[in-house]
């Protein structure tokens, strides 16, 4: 990255000062900059962030001997994994430069150097690497239909959807679902969404908060109230104000409690503890639990009038083992996010790994996926996370044949149109959109023994 030129920084990793100056002199349609050794290319990635490098791999050894041209490969990209690296060799070093492709180099280019045919590499490295920027650009931006929520399933998709709705109005809205599923995430999305975007987004977990102690911290209390109250302090409500208040876990609020809040959602008028004054507040509410509020309401836990009144508009959200395709989807956006968090290089996992995510149950639903993934890549000892590292068994793989999903599939359509039409062929014929010619031969492909009529 260079502040002071629109022109690309080409990185060239060389100790040949002579070469250096013919390189400067033909590459001037670049931002170049120079290294003459490993940790001065290292420092150089990091402070310039280099989309192409030329490095010669005849760097010397370095003083236990290993050869410093493929470690500097290797420390670049650790540092920087999508940066193309072209190798220089001289004319018997092909088979170091096919070594150094293997450790993820883009090219390699044989001395003596010829400047122009060097050239067309270059230019391509840089194409290559714009357009592989703008993929993944364009995969986050499809598979981050929110700000800060990973998805590709369906249902998913519909309630992003719902929530871009909902955002623009003060409509009190709840968030149901498991803990873990994101719940805060999609508060934090309606907020983001809303025309309070540039106000405060404040939260506050219900259950988190001890019973005596939950009342002043949403309504604040005035000076001498009770014992160590020795000045006037605003509540959680009162510091959303303009902005957005959510109420995480609304569903441990204490009873007592919610008769009070049941006040404030109605009227958006507060008492501070201790205060006789009625204070308006202008706030948006969103609310989230993983408990079931309609049985609570049944049993007389959770007032109905409150259930109501913060149940405008209900957002159910699956947990992720409902949740198609997310899975590894999700386990590839931690493990990029974590390795460059704690300086890592994770390339993958094992198809054993990923077979074992899709087959893990996930019972603490994305927030036990972080800490799996979050765990694999500090433990992991190379470069592709195993099952060992995740911590799951290793499953004995899924079945994705189609032809078998498709037949499964088939099977299931027809047993539920003989159902739906009390096993008359020609409505359950006419239920799948087909002859009845075509549904006698797939009773006879799955040899279903069924008593039929027409």
């Amino acid at each position: 990255m260079n502040t002071s030129t629109d022109r690309p920084t080409l990185l060239i990793v060389e100790d040949d000062r002579g070469l250096q100056s013919q390189l400067r002199w033909h590459f001037e349609q670049y931002e170049t900059v120079f290294a003459e050794n490993r940790n001065d290319a290292c420092a150089a990635v990091r402070k310039h962030e280099a989309a192409v490098i030329i490095q010669d791999l005849g760097l010397p050894p370095d003083e236990d001997g290993t050869e410093e041209g493929f470690k500097c490969v290797e420390d670049i990209l650790r540092i920087s994994p999508h940066t193309k690296i072209i190798v220089m060799t001289g004319k018997t070093g092909h088979e170091h430069a096919v070594t150094a492709i293997g450790m993820g180099a883009y090219d390699y280019y044989q001395k003596p150097v010829d400047p122009n045919a060097l050239d067309l590499i270059v230019q391509r490295a840089f194409h290559i690497h714009h357009l592989e920027a703008e993929n993944r650009r364009l995969q986050e931006v499809q598979q981050q239909p929110l700000n800060g929520l990973i998805t590709n399933d369906t249902s998913m998709l519909k309630i992003c959807r719902t929530l871009e709705k909902i955002a623009p109005t003060n409509v009190t809205c709840c968030i149901l679902g498991e803990s873990g599923t994101g719940k805060e995430v999609m508060a934090r999305a309606i907020h983001q969404l809303s025309p309070r975007a540039e106000q405060r987004f404040v939260a506050i977990n219900c259950a988190a908060v001890p019973e005596n102690l939950i009342e002043s911290e949403l309504f604040g209390y005035e000076k001498g109230a009770f014992t160590g109250a020795a000045k006037q302090t605003l509540g959680k409500i009162e510091t959303a104000n303009g902005g957005t208040l959510f109420l995480d876990e609304i569903g441990d609020m204490p009873l007592n409690l919610q008769a009070k809040l049941l006040r404030f959602l109605q009227e958006r008028v507060i008492e501070r503890l201790g205060g006789h004054k009625e204070i308006p507040v202008d706030v948006r509410v969103v609310c989230a639990t993983n408990k079931d509020l309609e049985a609570m309401v049944a049993e007389g836990s959770f007032r109905e009038d409150l259930f109501y009144r913060i149940s405008e508009i209900t957002v159910p959200i699956p947990p992720l083992r409902d949740r198609n395709g997310d899975k590894v989807l999700l386990a590839r956006h931690f493990k990029r996010r974590f390795a460059k968090e704690h300086d890592q290089v994770i390339n993958d996992f094992t198809p054993e790994a990923v077979n074992a995510i899709e087959a893990h149950n996930w019972p603490g639903n994305v927030r036990e996926m972080e800490n799996k993934i979050k765990r694999a890549v500090i433990m992991a000892e190379s470069k592709m996370i195993t099952c060992d590292d995740l911590g799951l068994r290793a499953s004995d793989g899924l079945s994705l044949n189609l032809r078998q999903v498709r037949s499964t599939a088939e099977k299931a359509a027809i047993l539920q149109a003989l159902s739906m039409s009390d096993n008359n062929i020609s409505g359950a014929a006419k239920l799948l959109g087909i002859t009845r010619p075509t549904f006698y031969d797939l009773i006879k492909k799955y040899e279903l023994n069924i008593t039929t009529h027409s």
